[in-house]
């Protein structure tokens, strides 16, 4: 049976929330009758706008938590708190996600490689995922079906690295698949209902995008709400033996 087959009052869980992907998840979940309770996480209140004012529209539905992925005491408390609230989630999508800032871009180059840069990208874009599926191990474990995905990235597979550069984000994202394929094996004898996915959204009108947009077919630049939705058909087809899978956008598989 169907991970979406199975969805009636279940509580999601969307890890941030704030901006691009992660809030549109929050948007769609919300007019998703199935979905009984939404909790978005953000890191910086004042980017957090949008969010708040969903939850202004949806006091009963709709719950907030800051949350820096990066720091363990902060996913320690904010699970706590979570599980004052509710005893159990069926969804969880892990949306944060690190390609550049102020500070830093994408090294197309050896030449440009550094500790701290590296660092960043691990701690965002990979360990902050892996940290997660340590805490919310006794949220997902229940006897209803449940899933666990991460917004990974075509560029983070091995197998398709053709063109090379972004050693960071590629690096770190090839990382989190091998974190959340390891947690699924781990999962799947602690809770063998649960379902752990990577998923590529393909390219999507972000500001995580915006600045590599230039040679993006048009038809190949999704707006949010089409990327959401079609990640959404994705989790809700997928069934137990898809634990610890790579998805694309499409429902194909990735190579790792």
């Amino acid at each position: 049976m169907s991970f979406g087959a199975t969805l009636n009052q279940a509580n999601a869980l969307v890890i941030g929330a704030s901006q691009g992907i992660g809030l549109g998840f929050v948007r769609q979940l919300l007019q998703d009758g199935r979905i009984a309770k939404v909790t978005g996480t953000y890191r910086q209140r004042e980017t957090a706008q949008a969010l708040f004012d969903l939850q202004t529209k949806h006091p009963d539905r709709l719950a907030v938590l800051p949350l820096d992925v990066t720091q363990e005491a902060e996913i320690e408390r904010a699970i706590a708190s979570l599980q004052q609230q509710c005893d159990r989630l069926h969804l969880v999508i892990y949306c944060v996600g690190l390609l550049h800032s102020d500070s830093m871009q994408p090294e197309k180059s050896l030449r440009q490689l550094n500790t701290d840069q590296l660092l960043q990208y691990f701690q965002v874009n990979s360990i902050g995922a892996a940290l997660l599926a340590k805490h919310l191990l006794p949220l997902l474990k229940h006897d209803q079906p449940s899933v666990y995905g991460a917004i990974s990235a075509k560029v983070g597979s091995i197998g398709d690295n053709g063109l090379g550069g972004w050693y960071g984000y590629r690096a770190s994202k090839a990382a989190l698949n091998m974190l959340m394929k390891t947690a699924a094996i781990e999962y799947s004898r602690k809770s063998p209902k649960t379902i752990m996915t990577l998923l590529h959204p393909g390219t999507t009108d972000t500001r995580l995008s915006a600045p590599f947009q230039r040679n993006v077919p048009p038809e190949k630049l999704f707006s949010v709400e089409r990327t959401v939705s079609q990640l959404m058909a994705v989790i809700e087809n997928l069934g137990p033996n898809d634990s610890g899978s790579f998805f694309s956008w499409d429902g194909s598989r990735l190579p790792w």
